[in-house]
């Protein structure tokens, strides 16, 4: 797998940290989310840990701006993170994906330029570089005319991996991206995460194994619909707070 392109993620300074304060999300009459708030910044891989319905995947759609927040803030670069939505990209769990839409892996990675162009315009040659590029750094260049129906599960995550570089984002908004993989496409996409945060992006990522999420993450939040601990991976996965995580 060839190196990852740099570009304006590796010079991010402490302007580029995302704050969450007091957020809360409901659906209907259901609490999804009680008060959470975080800050981390760039750089970091951070995991959501917690049981089935603890609110991992909403958190990630909210940061996303896809579910509605019923109070709180979430902000990027000192303001709302509404205003820089094309420095967020969000790849679903693999089974909310239709995977027999007839699109080739070239295809699903132009799509990442869409917020950059519109749908609709022409794309310049400096958006055929990104999706060269994207492909390149993936290892996906020899697959690119492929559909993405006829991929292994590993590299249809980093088909969707190449779509948020070519779109530039700053954060990657991952929901389970391990579900489903083998040892071998795993251990691919857990190097490509470290190196794609040590390039300075945030990486936010859904995550059930707990065996694993110290080695492949920076930091953790344990959420049970509300927050449980924040910080430092291997200090917050304590056997104290992840009782409280998981028998709440």
């Amino acid at each position: 797998m060839s190196e990852p392109h740099h570009d304006c993620c590796e010079h991010h300074d402490h302007h580029h940290e995302l704050v969450v304060e007091n957020l809360c999300v409901s659906y209907r009459n259901i609490v999804a989310l009680d008060k959470i708030g975080f800050a981390t910044s760039c750089g970091n891989r951070v995991a959501l840990i917690g049981a089935n319905g603890a609110g991992k995947s909403t958190l990630i759609k909210a940061i996303a701006g896809l579910v509605p927040r019923s109070t709180g803030s979430i902000m990027w670069r000192r303001s709302a993170v509404k205003k820089w939505s094309r420095e967020f990209a969000y790849l679903p769990q693999r089974e909310e994906v239709d995977w027999s839409f007839p699109i080739t892996v070239r295809g699903l990675v132009e799509m990442g330029r869409f917020p950059q162009t519109g749908i609709f315009a022409r794309f310049t040659t400096s958006d055929d570089e990104a999706v060269d590029g994207a492909l390149e750094t993936l290892d996906l260049s020899d697959l690119q005319d492929r559909q993405i129906r006829e991929l292994s599960g590993g590299q249809q995550q980093r088909a969707f991996l190449a779509r948020s570089i070519a779109q530039e984002a700053h954060v990657l908004l991952l929901d389970e991206p391990f579900t489903g993989l083998d040892r071998r496409a795993s251990s691919q996409l857990a190097d490509l995460l470290e190196r794609l945060a040590h390039e300075g992006r945030l990486v936010i990522a859904s995550h059930h194994d707990l065996n694993t999420a110290p080695d492949l993450f920076d930091e953790a939040l344990l959420l049970s619909t509300r927050q449980i601990a924040f910080g430092p991976a291997k200090e917050v996965l304590s056997e104290t707070n992840l009782q409280q995580t998981f028998d709440a």
